[in-house]
């Protein structure tokens, strides 16, 4: 058996970790708002064949990562955060992504 994997799953990991490290090591936040906008319209594209709430729910994840990174870094560490928050969204995605993906068959 194999284990097929959403393009918009490492869309999500780049956006967040990738935007976060743009911003940081450019010194241009909006370079990487546009990284993690960049990859979030990609992976918004996948969710869009799974229905209005799947692409609802998934974007509100994507972004709801983004915003709790900036208190949680408060706690952990910028990078622990980010990598936390990537996590979560990722495994949250590729979960409901299965989800969405069995209960359409």
């Amino acid at each position: 058996m194999s284990v097929k994997i959403d393009v918009s799953v490492p869309l999500v990991t780049a956006g967040l970790i990738g935007g976060f490290a743009t911003a940081r090591y450019s010194g241009v936040r909006p370079a990487g708002g546009a990284v993690l906008a960049a990859a979030g319209i990609g992976a918004g594209r996948s969710w869009l064949r799974r229905g209005p709430v799947v692409t609802s729910a998934l974007s509100v994840t994507y972004l709801g990562a983004f915003g709790i990174s900036h208190p949680l870094a408060k706690k952990l560490g910028a990078w622990p955060s980010v990598l936390v928050v990537t996590g979560a969204a990722a495994g949250t995605t590729a979960a409901a992504l299965a989800l969405a993906d069995k209960s359409s068959r």
